[in-house]
């Protein structure tokens, strides 16, 4: 038998090389003047912006979870990223924080060095949406560990806020409004149930029509989970804000709850808005009860913003003028913590 290479046992180093290659020009357009050196390193290195006086850097960790086994479906690499960033970002910007860099994880079974420029390349996209640098990551090459084609992601976001201006939920006050920002459809949450219905229960391919919607199947999962950086930050510096939330597992009744404090409750006018056509769709086709839409699914509803009630209409005003599309979700009232939903 001749001598074994690593090559031939399943990892090909050449192939990482190139794939560092091509994603190192990507990472550089991120950079932000905090950014000390380049991709490469066996580690990054960020100085902390000078315009804070008693930093605080905040972290958030997450994935992509099963909606990437749509993206494998449809073979379209070139918006999970964005969701990478997405999931991590929105986190920290509960609290207040300014996103400043972030990193990437991804394990293949193979490495494609095409498929991981477009992987990153959507990395860099949400990098850039949000304002952080793209300072490095790992490529892991896991022989045999995953079907060909196939991937996992993960992601590291760091920002860094004032300690006197963190955003906790402690301020939260009976009177208060809830303010809701439209997410861009599914996000990242809920695929597992998604794709049962659509796959199984409905019979469709990605390359097939989306009910109700107008769109292919695979348009409509693979839409980028929205950013809210840029609108949050310029709501920071015009009104207080109180509280904030990220519609991610859980739903709104699952989420909101996480940020209020003892004696607070979150009423929800479930009126004051019409979920998109997908969220319609799933829940008829799947015969899913209401509350476990809203307990899987965002229901159009990515983001929350809890603010005084004297506040409520420059806040909204804001947000608008930022781009957002912003709905009176209700009111913080005096009761047992948790938060409810009402016709």
């Amino acid at each position: 038998m001749k001598p074994l290479t690593y090559r031939e046992a399943g990892v090909d180093i050449d192939a990482g090389e190139d794939a560092v290659r091509r994603i190192a020009p990507l990472a550089r357009a991120t950079n932000r003047p905090e950014v000390i050196g380049g991709i490469g390193g066996f580690a990054s290195f960020v100085s902390v912006p000078s315009k804070f006086r008693e930093p605080v850097l905040v972290s958030s960790t997450d994935g992509v979870g099963t909606k990437l086994q749509v993206a494998f479906l449809a073979g379209r690499h070139d918006t999970v990223g964005i969701d990478l960033v997405a999931m991590g970002v929105n986190d920290i910007l509960v609290h207040g924080a300014e996103p400043l860099y972030f990193l990437d994880y991804i394990a293949v079974g193979r490495l494609d060095p095409g498929q991981i420029e477009t992987i990153v390349g959507g990395v860099a996209e949400g990098c850039r949406q949000a304002g952080c640098a793209l300072v490095g990551g790992e490529m892991a090459e896991h022989a045999g560990a995953f079907p060909p084609g196939e991937y996992d992601l993960a992601g590291f976001s760091v920002g860094v806020a004032e300690r006197g201006r963190l955003i906790d939920g402690s301020r939260v006050r009976p009177g208060d409004v809830v303010l809701g920002l439209a997410s861009s459809g599914l996000h990242s949450n809920g695929f597992t149930l998604a794709r049962r219905i659509v796959f199984d229960v409905m019979g469709l391919r990605v390359s097939d029509r989306f009910p109700g919607t107008g769109r292919l199947v695979a348009d409509e999962m693979l839409e980028p989970t929205r950013i809210y950086v840029r609108s949050i930050q310029t709501l920071l510096e015009a009104v207080e804000v109180r509280a904030m939330v990220h519609v991610t597992g859980g739903g709104l009744t699952g989420n909101l709850p996480r940020v209020l404090p003892s004696g607070c409750r979150a009423r929800i006018s479930r009126s004051t808005w019409s979920p998109p056509a997908v969220f319609r769709t799933l829940r008829e086709a799947g015969r899913v009860d209401e509350g476990e839409m809203f307990k899987t699914f965002n229901m159009g509803i990515g983001y929350v913003v809890i603010v005084a009630a004297t506040a409520g209409e420059a806040a909204a005003r804001t947000l608008r003028e930022s781009g957002e599309t912003v709905i009176h979700l209700g009111e913080i009232t005096a009761g047992e913590r948790g938060a409810e939903l009402v016709a």
